[in-house]
């Protein structure tokens, strides 16, 4: 008999789909409310591994470098983004920290995802799901996930291919902060989204 190593199956795609913890005002994240909800009803062609990183840029980094060593065949990082109305799918990493700092010194100042987002955004829309390709996503650890995810992977040879997907914050959310009147997206809607983009890669 073929040992447990042999018996895989190559040929199911693979994927990391990572999330945030809450932090700062927000008790709860969108992001990985919208992730536990996937994972509850999904049932698609793909594997997921799902993670929680904590909201620090040492500690994100280290797991992250850790969790790709699995060489997966996508991963997908998801964060919320208050006062944004739909999905933003992020395009391109900078090599750069909140102080302007760089991620990586002497490394490659921005990583473009290789991932078909235009395909991801017009199937989306198509959905009734709002959702737009972003060029910029910030310079803290969401754009931080997306530019390490991508130089890990090509650093150490993985085949890996990386996107960045921000998730609006949810009704309860800003139930819970009515000053502040942002605008709001389902978690049923957020985890559909999510698993449509999957649909687009296999």
């Amino acid at each position: 008999m073929p040992d447990q190593d042999e018996a895989k199956d190559t040929s199911v795609t693979r994927v990391l789909i990572t999330a945030f913890e809450p932090y700062d005002r927000w008790p709860e994240n969108s992001s990985w409310a919208a992730l536990v909800d996937l994972t509850r009803w999904y049932d698609g062609p793909i594997e997921i591994v799902s993670r929680r990183y904590a909201v620090d840029l040492t500690r994100m980094s280290q797991n992250l470098r850790k969790d790709l060593q699995e060489d997966f065949d996508f991963a997908i990082h998801l964060g919320q983004a208050p006062g944004h109305p739909l999905i933003k799918l992020e395009a391109v990493g900078l090599n750069v920290r909140s102080d302007g700092s760089p991620l990586i010194k002497d490394a490659p100042e921005a990583y473009r995802s290789p991932l078909p987002l235009d395909r991801c955004c017009r199937a989306l829309l198509a959905a009734d799901i709002p959702c737009e390709v972003s060029h910029h996503a910030g310079t803290y650890l969401c754009n931080a996930a997306l530019y390490l995810s991508q130089h890990y992977a090509q650093s150490f040879g993985m085949k890996t291919r990386s996107a960045f997907v921000h998730v609006p914050l949810t009704p309860a959310q800003c139930a819970k902060d009515p000053q502040s009147r942002m605008p709001s997206m389902s978690t049923p809607m957020a985890s559909a989204a999510i698993a449509m983009i999957l649909d687009q890669l296999v």
